[in-house]
């Protein structure tokens, strides 16, 4: 599942096609207990593919927004800069958990892709505690950094590329599942609904 999500990922303009199909299957796999690989991937990269796309294109824009106006206030003098550096660093904190949760809500549900940022932000801050735990998560990899080790770093490198974005996605997914289940029908708990995508 990792290498999968690696080699669809590598045109950047599939990236957000490839992270959709990744978080359908890491979610199937908490609530079904297994998954067929290949076809599950292949069947939500199909299937989300143009809303998954536009999303990345927008994620992307933003990102290279956020990345110029980073280094502009970077560049700024005196504390006005520093200023520009905190409010600028405050959006890329809220981009980060836009992205950790826009592409799991796509696999999740069916909706429009306004929607699906909005319905991500929103269950972002309402189940805030579990956002934290899924942004420290997420961030556990730049913990290789600090091995001084060149042999450990890279060896625990080269693991992190063999499972480690799948790994991660699937203990995400065990607090997103927990979160999708709040807004599923009642009648509907514990069985797949016709409208939506797991």
């Amino acid at each position: 599942l990792n290498l999968l999500w690696i080699v669809c990922s590598l045109p950047v303009i599939t990236a957000g096609a490839s992270t959709t199909a990744l978080f359908y299957c890491t979610l199937k796999l908490h609530k079904d207990g297994d998954i067929r690989v290949l076809h599950d991937f292949f069947k939500s990269f199909k299937q989300n593919f143009k809303q998954a796309t536009i999303i990345n294109l927008i994620m992307l824009l933003i990102g290279v927004v956020l990345y110029v106006d980073l280094n502009v206030s970077k560049a700024m003098q005196g504390g006005a800069g520093q200023i520009f550096q905190i409010i600028f660093m405050a959006f890329v904190l809220i981009y980060f958990i836009l992205f950790l949760y826009v592409y799991p809500v796509l696999a999740r549900f069916y909706n429009t892709i306004k929607n699906t940022i909005k319905n991500a932000l929103f269950m972002a801050i309402r189940h805030f505690p579990y956002t934290v735990v899924m942004v420290i998560i997420a961030v556990c990899p730049l913990l290789l950094l600090l091995v001084k080790s060149y042999q450990i770093q890279s060896t625990l490198f080269v693991l992190f590329l063999l499972m480690g974005f799948a790994l991660i996605a699937y203990c995400n997914s065990y607090f997103l599942a927990k979160i999708f289940d709040n807004y599923m029908p009642k009648e509907e708990a514990g069985q797949e609904s016709a409208g939506e995508s797991v």
